[in-house]
C-alpha cells in the first residue's frame, strides 16, 4: 500500500505519548498534559517522559543535581560558537555543535545520561552563541536555578522576571513530546541503524529545522503586532481579515480537529498572569474575539486555537527574537527525541520501507 508521506502508516509502538487529534487529548506517559502541568516543573515532566514515572524528592533532586553538572560547553565547541559565520542561522549552529559533542564517549546503546547532558548544553549552546553575535559577554551558567530559569538568565544576563519564567517553563513542557512527528520519526530512524545517540539527535534537529515542521511562530506574531498597532478596534480589525479571506495565524491544527490540549493548557497558565505583561493580555484578547468573529463569519468552520498562537504571544512577552523561537522549541523537545532514542534501542528493528518506482523502463 502507498501512502505519500506514510500519512497514516503506524511504524512503531510506543509507551511514551499518545496524540488523539479527534478528542483533543494529548498524553505524556499516560498522563493528561492538562494534569501534568498543573505545579510540575520541566525537570518532573522530562524525568517523566525518560524513566517512565513521576519522580520522588530524591529522584527528582539527583536529575536537578545531574543537570547543574552537565552546565558546561568544552573548549572546542566554545570555539566552533566563536568562529562559525555570524550570518549563520542558529538551528545549525544547534546541529554543529551537537555533532562536536560526539567527540565525548557516546555509543550504542544509548543512556539516559547522555540525554540528560544534551538537554542540559543545548540551552547553553543557544545563550552563547546568542550573546557573541550580539557582541555580548557570554553569561556563566547559573548553578542555583532551574533548568528554564537559568536558560533565560544566561540570555539576559540578569535573573528573569517570575512571570516570563513561569509562562516560558508552561510551553517548554507542552513542547517536550508530541508522538510521532518528523524530526521524532527521524530520531528514531537513525537510532534504529544503531548509531548513537548524537547522530540521531543531530538528525532530529536537521528535521527541526525545515520550515514545514519547527517553523517558528512569526506569522502569528506578526498577527498580534498587526492588530495591536491598528487604528481600528481589535473586533473590527479581526472582521476585516477573516472578510478579506486571510488566514488568522495561530488557529487550526494538522491534527487537533477540536481545541488543542496545549494551547488550553498555555491559556489557563497565562490567564493566571493576566495583568502581569500587556503581550500576553492581548493575547488572551485576540483569541476570544477571533473565536467569536470566526464563529460568525465562518460557522462550522471549528477553527480552534494552536499551541503557537500563545507560543508567540510568550516570545513576544520575554523580548525573544524570532530568530529564538525554534531553537527554543528544539531546547525542549530534544527530551522527548532522546526518549525515542532510548525505546527504540530497547526493542530495535532497522526502518527499510519500500518504494514503488514509477519511471520508465528501457
Amino acid at each position: 500500500m502507498f501512502s505519500k508521506g506514510l500519512k497514516g502508516i503506524i511504524a512503531a509502538e510506543t509507551m511514551i505519548s499518545q496524540v488523539d487529534g479527534e478528542n483533543g487529548e494529548l498524553l505524556y506517559r499516560g498522563y493528561e498534559i492538562k494534569d501534568l502541568v498543573k505545579g510540575k516543573s520541566f525537570e518532573e515532566i522530562a524525568y517523566l517522559l525518560w524513566y517512565g514515572e513521576l519522580p520522588s524528592s530524591e529522584q527528582l533532586d539527583e536529575l536537578k543535581n545531574t543537570l547543574i553538572k552537565n552546565r558546561y560547553l568544552p573548549e572546542h565547541m566554545i570555539k566552533i560558537l566563536t568562529t562559525l559565520p555570524a550570518e549563520m542561522d542558529l538551528m545549525s549552529v544547534i546541529r554543529t555543535c551537537i555533532s562536536a559533542e560526539g567527540l565525548q564517549e557516546y555509543g550504542w546503546k544509548p543512556t539516559v545520561e547522555q540525554a540528560i547532558r544534551l538537554t542540559s548544553i543545548i540551552p547553553i549552546i543557544i545563550s552563547y552563541r546568542t550573546r557573541i553575535v550580539r557582541g555580548q559577554e557570554i553569561i556563566t551558567p547559573s548553578l542555583e536555578l532551574g533548568h528554564v530559569a537559568n536558560y533565560l538568565y544566561m540570555l539576559e544576563g540578569k535573573l528573569p522576571n517570575a512571570a516570563h519564567c513561569e509562562a516560558l517553563e508552561m510551553y517548554m513542557i507542552l513542547t517536550l513530546e508530541h508522538g510521532m512527528n518528523a524530526s521524532t520519526f527521524s530520531a528514531r530512524v537513525t537510532a534504529s541503524t544503531e548509531s548513537e545517540m548524537i547522530s540521531g539527535i543531530t538528525s532530529a534537529i536537521g528535521t527541526m529545522k525545515g520550515p514545514l515542521h519547527g517553523g517558528a511562530p512569526a506569522g502569528v506574531l506578526a498577527f498580534l503586532e498587526e492588530i495591536d498597532e491598528s487604528e481600528d478596534s481589535t473586533i473590527e480589525c479581526i472582521r476585516k481579515k477573516i472578510i478579506k479571506g486571510e488566514r488568522l495565524m495561530g488557529f487550526g491544527h494538522r491534527v487537533y480537529k477540536t481545541l488543542d490540549p496545549r494551547a488550553a493548557a498555555l491559556k489557563a497558565k497565562l490567564m493566571e498572569l493576566v495583568g502581569e505583561d500587556r503581550w500576553l493580555d492581548l493575547a488572551i484578547e485576540v483569541e476570544e474575539l477571533s473565536i467569536k468573529a470566526l464563529e460568525e463569519l465562518k460557522p462550522g468552520r471549528s477553527l480552534y486555537t494552536n499551541v503557537e498562537f500563545y507560543a508567540a504571544a510568550i516570545m513576544k512577552a520575554i523580548h525573544f527574537d524570532p530568530a529564538l523561537f525554534t531553537p527554543t522549541f528544539t531546547a525542549s523537545r530534544v527530551v522527548g527525541w532522546s526518549a525515542h532514542v532510548l525505546e527504540q534501542a530497547e526493542d530495535n528493528t532497522i526502518y527499510r520501507p519500500e518504494s514503488t518506482y514509477i519511471g520508465p523502463k528501457y
